[in-house]
């Protein structure tokens, strides 16, 4: 029998997308392509923290 608890572990799972975009910095070691004026891995470092804390989030609001 499964339970509700082993039922709802996959969302942890999630969590590990942010960490791992930006445990690559191959990634987004680079300048271009800007954003209104602002290099690349700078720009994209801001929207992985948005985005990480929009799965935490979903992952709470699933209650995993």
């Amino acid at each position: 029998m499964v339970t509700r608890t082993e039922k709802r572990r996959w969302p942890l799972l999630l969590l590990i997308i942010p960490f791992i975009a930006t445990l690559l910095p191959f990634l987004y070691n680079s300048y271009q392509p800007e954003l209104i004026g602002i290099p690349f891995f700078y720009w994209y470092q801001l929207l992985w923290t948005i985005l990480g804390a929009l799965v935490t989030g979903i992952v709470y609001w699933l209650k995993a």
